[in-house]
């Protein structure tokens, strides 16, 4: 091989390594680990529910997506509520039933938010931690929530199973029969979120960036699952292979932040000639790919919908109107293309 064909392929596999995602490890928070035994029931918290005159304490309202607050809808009944993360339940309790579980880090990583004040959110007394997925450092968010205690701070650095802190019932809706640990993981939305709370929330923001409206969780059990089974399984291969529902076109303006902050969501080159960018989402938000369009528009537009007979809102978690092939950004659906796209 000549000296210019070496540095070529050189040249190739550093740009190659430089895109692949680090080899990050994930396990559960607690020691409770039904979850990959296939015992749901044993593994998430129950909620409570009345339902058209019966009351159940169904296992499923604590996992991922839309499981609660149901409504019949002539001979259908849908789930309204969005849960964002999975609520597990303890495996120790004290004679007084407090938890006793110790939560501790899923992946290595860095504390970037510990809110030790219960009454600043519904999340009661919360930690989140980034981890990279990149070798450039480009993160993803899990969140704990509901804890008695805090024992770390912001700064410090963890490794998969370290003691951040003890399972508790902090938080709102939340008591001791049902001390849980809520666990998210999933991405953050905008590096400028207290612009799009002031406009859309009001009242005060305590948590700067990692207030939990501005991370959009991912189908974290699924994932967890999926990575014991296959260690190899890196979150962005997991969700770049979530299937998208709907794809939004907007307009171009400059760098579009959140792709910058996610490169590896990019479908072709960021910079390539485009007047507008389409991002394309999971029936419940979360973004899966960026692409630089081709299509003119003066303002967000859903350039493609999954074909469904059922309304679209209903799947969505209201963040699309409309039915069929045919669908138009909701109110909720346009706060949340606001805030990937930082129109605010």
């Amino acid at each position: 091989m000549s000296p210019a064909m070496l540095r070529t392929v050189l040249l190739f596999i550093l740009a190659f390594a430089s895109w692949c995602p680090a080899q990050t490890h994930y396990d559960l928070p607690t020691a409770n680990d039904h979850l990959f035994r296939n015992e749901p029931d044993k593994f998430y918290m129950w909620v409570d529910r009345t339902f058209e005159g019966e009351t159940t304490r169904p296992w499923e309202g604590g996992a991922w997506g839309l499981v609660r607050n149901p409504v019949r809808v002539d001979d259908q009944v849908y789930m309204l509520r969005f849960h964002e993360g999975i609520d597990i339940a303890p495996v120790k309790r004290d004679k007084a039933g407090n938890p006793l579980d110790l939560v501790m880090a899923i992946a290595d990583g860095t504390v970037v938010h510990v809110s030790d004040v219960p009454g600043h959110s519904n999340y009661g007394r919360y930690i989140v931690i980034g981890h990279p997925v990149t070798p450039q450092g480009h993160a993803v968010y899990s969140l704990y929530a509901h804890l008695a205690k805090a024992t770390v701070k912001v700064g410090d650095p963890v490794t998969k199973g370290s003691v951040i802190g003890q399972m508790g019932y902090t938080g709102v809706g939340i008591n001791r029969t049902r001390a849980h640990t809520h666990l998210e993981l999933g991405l953050m939305m905008s590096d400028q979120f207290e612009g799009w709370f002031r406009r859309y929330c009001g009242g005060t923001n305590f948590h700067g960036n990692y207030n939990g409206l501005n991370l959009i969780g991912m189908d974290v059990a699924k994932f967890l699952k999926a990575h014991h089974e296959n260690p190899a399984l890196t979150i962005p291969t997991f969700v770049r292979s979530e299937p998208a529902y709907f794809k939004v076109t907007v307009p171009r303006k400059g760098t579009l932040d959140f792709a910058e902050r996610n490169p590896w969501l990019a479908y072709g080159s960021l910079t390539a000639d485009g007047p507008s960018w389409e991002i394309s989402f999971t029936a419940l938000g979360l973004p899966t790919g960026i692409a630089v369009s081709q299509r003119k528009v003066d303002k967000p537009i859903v350039s493609a919908v999954r074909d469904s007979q059922e309304p679209h809102r209903y799947a969505t978690r209201g963040l699309l109107t409309g039915k069929g092939s045919s669908a138009t950004l909701a109110s909720n659906g346009r706060k949340l293309v606001d805030l990937v796209t930082g129109n605010f």
